[in-house]
């Protein structure tokens, strides 16, 4: 189409009003006509006000009747907005009920003029041959490799051994869909591992083949490597959740690394999830899946059990081999009450001939306190909040309103004799320290994160979960400690997030590591028998007891009380379950929606058409979130 022709611009207004998602025709002024193409930033009048808009298309006419406003400003020709990140943007915002502005937000990264003024168009170099050498040691792993070199598109799911490299092993993936003239996408849950597998994609792969794309990325370095996503000048993409929409072409690969992990979850609406978003884009381009870690997930074995993914394991024999042996103990000694340093944890410390590490469920100090003679919880004079006490010279401090108690005593009892029925990774290191004097202690955990350490046979780590670092060489001895705690959180998703974060610590055993965990046997058989698609599948029945997802949808809808109770009393379409209200907050209640999952489109059309009906009458949003992470 000519520049003369093209009359006409379909915009899509940034705009947070639901009832307003959609496009919107503009005149394209003469002055502009050679500056507007589709996928540029544009500035237009909408609603009195200037504001800013995407080029969807061009065309030589309208239907809109009645006269055209014109395009303000062209804020830049380069096309930002390619047309399969436009439709995948489309299809998250109706799967999750948002609006589309919203999701091209989490898309698009803000301009850089410097960066766009930087020439382009230079060809992506070949990546080296690497072979699928880390692909032997799991059944069917090199045949997923062979398929993608050959243009094929395979969906799998991958639970990998310690010690493996996963991030190898992805690499010879990716190289092999980029040498069959395809790109890839591959996302990981924080800035740690997107920096971990950057290097060993860049020895791997060579330089120039891929980009970093992280929310950490200073504004310039983060657009400039979007740029060449979007002008093919690589053929590769690694990053956190917004790597999921890099604009790359002809796309071969989707990649995500732990999907369990929460830093998957967007917290800004419409909320989606990497692994949604990267199944979305990966049915609509018909590219490869790969959905990888060291446990699973329910939504994995889902994809397994309904067959539209393949399983992708290491055999029994090699799972024992490599996984290192876990004893579990209960605590106690002669009928005795649990001990805090149980005998088999300290003994398996003491003749550790290398690194150990200890897995505490708590940061801090002693987070809970309660009188030690009559146990009644310790509670703050002002408000009666819960006290804590952040290291062993500190007073008592509120952690709600932060008051300090200087002198504490019971109401109950009157005693005045404090003791920690769960003690942080502080305490716990101040016990470790004195009951093993040749160790050197350090703790990872809260604002302090260590991501490396070098080899010392005489280091003892303490850690949180997901804090945990690695070591040259792995752990000699890995410890889980209060194991009953991480499984008494209030949280649907509890039996599959421990496991998730306990099989990640036990990956980073040595070859023939001792593990010992602090729990209940029947729980913990998983760790035992080295088996994470075992757990999932067992999650993944209970949740089917409960139409939980993934055998269901489900939404939470939160706003003020008599909002949602005007909400739960509507007339809600026969296939919606709705459960509540309860209340989440002082003056706010949430409402919970549950549907089958066939029905999960229409009931983000149902939570759409309710957002919209209040944008339109100009009444406060309600947060509608479907299939969060917790509830």
């Amino acid at each position: 189409m000519s520049p003369a022709q093209r009359r006409v611009a379909r915009i899509l207004v940034d705009t947070p009003l639901s009832h307003l998602d959609r496009p919107f025709d503009y005149a394209i002024p003469d002055d502009l006509a050679e500056a507007v193409v589709p996928g540029c930033r544009v500035k237009v009048r909408f609603a009195g006000r200037l504001v800013d808009g995407y080029v969807l298309d061009l065309a030589s006419d309208t239907e809109h009747e009645g006269r055209l406003a014109p395009i303000a400003k062209v804020v830049s020709s380069e096309p930002v907005l390619v047309p399969e990140v436009a439709l995948l943007a489309r299809q998250v915002a109706d799967r999750y009920a948002g609006t589309v502005g919203d999701v091209l937000r989490l898309a698009i990264p803000p301009r850089h003029a410097r960066a766009e003024a930087h020439p382009g168009g230079a060809e992506p170099p070949e990546p080296p041959a690497i072979g699928e050498a880390s692909w032997h040691a799991y059944v069917h792993g090199a045949a997923f490799v062979r398929a993608l070199a050959a243009r094929e598109s395979p969906r799998a799911v991958l639970n990998t051994l310690p010690r493996h490299e996963p991030e190898r092993a992805v690499a010879e993936a990716v190289s092999a869909t980029v040498r069959s003239g395809r790109t890839a996408v591959v996302c990981v849950p924080d800035v740690r591992d997107a920096a971990r597998w950057d290097a060993v994609f860049t020895e791997a792969l060579g330089p120039g083949v891929h980009v970093t794309l992280t929310a950490a990325d200073k504004p310039a370095a983060r657009y400039r490597n979007f740029l060449k996503a979007s002008r093919g000048e690589v053929r590769v993409v690694l990053g956190t959740r917004g790597a999921a929409y890099a604009p790359l072409r002809d796309l071969g690969l989707v990649v995500v690394w732990d999907d369990g992990d929460d830093l998957h979850a967007e917290p800004r609406a419409p909320y989606p999830h990497t692994r949604e978003v990267l199944l979305t884009r990966a049915v609509e381009t018909g590219a490869g899946v790969l959905i990888a870690g060291h446990a699973r997930t329910s939504e994995a074995q889902s994809l397994v059990e309904q067959g539209w993914c393949a399983e992708i394991v290491a055999d029994q024999p090699a799972r024992r081999r490599e996984w290192p042996v876990v004893d579990v103990t209960d605590g106690t000694e002669h009928g005795a009450a649990p001990a805090r340093l149980p005998a088999p944890v300290f003994e398996a410390v003491r003749r550790a001939e290398g690194p150990v590490l200890v897995q505490v469920p708590r940061r801090g100090y002693r987070t809970s306190l309660v009188c030690d003679s009559c146990r009644t919880p310790a509670q703050c004079p002002a408000c009666a909040g819960p006290l804590v006490q952040h290291r062993a010279d500190a007073p008592l401090v509120c952690r709600w309103c932060a008051t300090t108690v200087a002198a504490w005593r019971c109401g109950e009892c009157s005693g005045t004799r404090l003791r920690a029925p769960v003690v942080g990774q502080l305490r716990t290191a101040e016990e470790f320290a004195a009951a093993f004097p040749g160790r050197e202690v350090v703790t990872s955990g809260g604002d302090t994160v260590l991501d490396h350490l070098d080899r010392d046979d005489a280091v003892l780590v303490l850690a949180t979960p997901g804090a945990e670092p690695s070591v040259t060489g792995g752990y000699a001895v890995v410890v889980l400690l209060d194991t009953w705690l991480m499984l008494a959180r209030d949280d649907v998703r509890v039996f599959e997030e421990s496991h998730r974060r306990w099989f990640n610590a036990l990956a980073l055993a040595g070859y023939g590591a001792r593990a010992v965990a602090v729990g209940d046997t029947g729980m913990l058989q998983g760790l035992v028998r080295a088996d994470p698609a075992g757990v999932a599948a067992r999650e993944l029945a209970d949740r089917a007891q409960t139409h939980l997802p993934p055998v269901g949808r489900l939404a939470t809808v939160d706003g003020p009380e008599d909002v949602i109770t005007g909400l739960a009393a509507r007339t809600w379409p026969p296939f919606v379950d709705v459960l509540g209200p309860v209340p989440v907050e002082p003056g706010r209640d949430r409402l919970i929606l549950r549907v089958p999952r066939r029905e999960g489109l229409a009931l983000a059309r149902v939570l759409k058409a309710v957002a919209a009906e209040r944008s339109a009458a100009k009444e406060p949003p309600v947060r509608i979130q479907i299939d969060p992470v917790a509830f």
